[in-house]
């Protein structure tokens, strides 16, 4: 098994202004829903995993992945605390949430909870956490070999960052829900996290199950970049961001003699799968 070293991916829209941020991601969600006709068209299966500390961003970022695909063709899987029985069976606790044919599913944190929050907060044994770490890629990899396409982000934020987001959510009345006693008690084991994190990207990387790491101090540039990612590696490969050539112009297309026009790059997509 070859592992494959862990490199942060460089975004190309720092400091994104408003109106392109608009922009940029509709155009990279044109592309998304492209790769989603691809998976309904072909019967395929794709999973794609976020982890990263609380207020990394990870829900949001998902948002802004699926807000326009097609939603009868994906899941998000987003659990909370395991039963006894559960903890006992973890890979089967998350293999039964895996995609059927023609869909994709987003996990919003994972089977990798017992990577790094699990040891840190003491939620499991040292010999469970020892036994994942041990079958973890090997899991994987058979879930791909069965015709899984699995992607692996981790978004990265500052000890700083994290106190600002926590703070932030705190003064909001619309979102103070979201801070919990947990998350100040895990916030005090950032160095036992940062070593446990450490662990599991250097022995849960392949070079078949790779870990793609997103500076997500700044949210926008996290999500635009994890979605360009995506992108390139299942979909257009020759995406070229930030060109500012705005989706929502409309189009033409002709299908069968009957021209269709005012459409807008979205429904081209749709109407191009139809005409294939």
């Amino acid at each position: 098994m070859k592992f494959k070293k862990i490199k942060a991916i460089e975004t190309p829209y720092q400091g994104i202004k408003e109106k392109e941020y608009q922009i940029e991601k509709r155009r990279l969600q044109v592309e998304l829903l492209k790769i989603q006709q691809i998976i309904v068209s072909n019967n395929e299966r794709m999973v794609i995993v976020f982890e990263g500390r609380d207020a990394a961003g990870k829900g949001s970022t998902i948002k802004r992945f699926n807000e326009n695909l097609m939603p009868a063709h994906f899941r998000t899987i987003e659990l909370g605390i395991p039963s006894k029985k559960e903890s006992k069976n973890w890979f089967r606790r998350y293999g039964q949430h895996m995609p059927a044919g023609g869909e994709i599913v987003f996990f919003d944190r994972s089977w990798y909870t017992r990577a790094m929050i699990e040891p840190a907060m003491g939620y499991c044994s040292e010999s469970q956490y020892k036994y994942f770490m041990k079958k973890v890629l090997k899991w994987e990899h058979q879930l791909m070999d069965e015709g899984t396409l699995l992607v692996k982000f981790y978004l990265s934020i500052s000890e700083d960052t994290q106190l600002f987001r926590f703070e932030d959510r705190i003064k909001n009345p619309l979102t103070f829900w979201k801070f919990s006693n947990n998350d100040l008690k895990a916030r005090q084991k950032w160095h036992i996290f940062t070593k446990f994190k450490e662990q599991m990207f250097g022995r849960t990387s392949s070079v078949k199950s790779p870990w793609i790491v997103i500076n997500a101090n700044k949210k926008k540039e996290a999500r635009l970049t994890s979605m360009l990612h995506l992108v390139r590696l299942c979909g257009n490969q020759n995406f070229e961001p930030l060109t500012g050539v705005d989706v929502i112009k409309t189009q033409s297309i002709d299908i069968a003699g009957v021209k269709f026009d005012g459409v807008s790059m979205k429904q081209i997509a749709v109407l191009d799968e139809l005409k294939s």
